[in-house]
């Protein structure tokens, strides 16, 4: 017993290898931050990935960063990235001593680890591996039958899983045989990112009269209903004036820039395609917009209250875990754009009441702070490095 206290000092300062995409996806924006935190409190981070992630944005003591280079044949019609990523990993490790893996996404990440896991077992090195869950590598992808045996596998054979909503724990063992427990740690914010003032002059120019700003921002797929999104923008500017900023691009941008024209809101709507520094929009908006058919969690939205702004949201997944209706907004089912429509007139309206959404939203989002769920990881890495000792 004496021995469990030295082990934790030990491994207080850990060498931790995340792999993740590199995208502007909710994963990756999670997985970035994470390492980021995990960095500004002493411990060495490896990110493993095929570009640089787009929240790794300046230079930050004890990140490092190793792109997965993957060759290219003419034997090969797809490039085999997999193969390449667990070779890569495997490199990072023995090269850097790391202490365990921490893989976001379980297509091809988790597959990858369990690879490279078994390739450094024959060195005699044993590296544990945790896996994230964040949706759709469960809910879309991961029930594919193309994937879904390798998905299944690949979570069993993890030291440890997390999902980053109860909706998104239930949903895995509802579609998959799952012989662990996966733990729920959910999503985070760094609220003091988000706590800015909205600078007056880019207020200005989209909303030169000072009207209603209505935002979404996502990856304008299908599953995001965007079109629900104009829809609802057009029934709030017909009560007031108003404006709507789409950020993000993706494959049903298309469908909504033709609705918009259909609806004639086109001067009222600004496609202002992929931002990094949301904070700087967010401060701006009165009101954010996610009618997805489902989110696992919904970071956006937790960004959008951070950043003081009340969410008309669908309640579907994890959404009613970060929502508190009536309070920071309101929920509505999948597609009744009549009904989330008079919440946002409703939110809208009054200056007073509007205010009032302002600040619980702000307040509400504390609850998921980075400073209170980058505590739960480091738990976590140290149970798992301890049981790998005792075991």
């Amino acid at each position: 017993m004496n021995g469990i206290p030295t082990l934790v000092v030990e491994y207080y300062s850990m060498r931790i290898g995340i792999v993740c995409y590199p995208t502007f996806g909710g994963s990756g924006v999670l997985a970035t931050e994470l390492g980021k935190a995990l960095a500004q409190k002493g411990h060495q981070v490896h990110f493993i990935t095929y570009q640089q992630p787009v929240r790794l944005n300046g230079y930050i003591p004890n990140i490092f960063y190793h792109e997965v280079q993957v060759p290219t044949y003419p034997l090969f019609d797809y490039p085999p990235y997999e193969t390449a990523l667990a070779s890569t990993m495997v490199d990072v490790i023995k090269n850097n001593s790391l202490q365990l893996l921490h893989v976001h996404y379980a297509i091809p990440h988790a597959s990858a680890a369990y690879m490279a896991k078994k390739i450094l077992e024959g060195e005699g090195i044993h590296i544990p591996v945790i896996t994230t869950l964040h949706g759709t590598d469960i809910t879309l992808v991961g029930r594919d039958k193309t994937y879904a045996p390798v998905v299944a596998f690949s979570i069993n054979q993890s030291d440890a899983i997390t999902a980053v909503s109860q909706n998104l724990r239930d949903e895995t063992f509802k579609f998959f045989k799952i012989e662990k427990n996966i733990e729920v740690i959910h999503n985070f914010v760094d609220v003091e990112r988000f706590n800015r003032k909205p600078i007056d002059a880019f207020k200005k120019v989209i909303a030169p009269e000072g009207e209603r700003i209505l935002i979404h921002a996502s990856n304008f797929r299908k599953i995001k209903r965007v079109e629900d999104v104009v829809k609802i923008f057009y029934s709030v500017r017909r009560k007031m004036p108003a404006k709507l900023l789409f950020v993000g691009d993706g494959p049903e941008r298309a469908t909504a820039e033709q609705l918009c024209r259909e609806l004639k809101v086109c001067d009222d709507v600004r496609f202002v395609g992929k931002q990094e520094q949301m904070e700087d929009i967010l401060a701006i908006a009165d009101l954010f917009l996610l009618t997805s058919e489902y989110e696992s969690f919904g970071l956006a939205a937790l960004e959008a209250m951070a950043a003081g702004m009340p969410v008309i949201s669908t309640n579907a997944g994890g959404l009613p875990e970060i929502m508190v209706q009536g309070v920071v907004g309101y929920m509505g089912n999948v597609g009744d754009v009549e009904t989330m429509s008079e919440y946002a007139v409703d939110i809208l309206k009054d200056e007073e009441r509007l205010q009032g959404f302002k600040n619980a939203a702000a307040a509400h989002a504390h609850t998921f702070d980075i400073k209170n769920i980058i505590p739960l990881y480091e738990k976590l890495y140290e149970d798992v490095l301890i049981g790998q000792l005792v075991h």
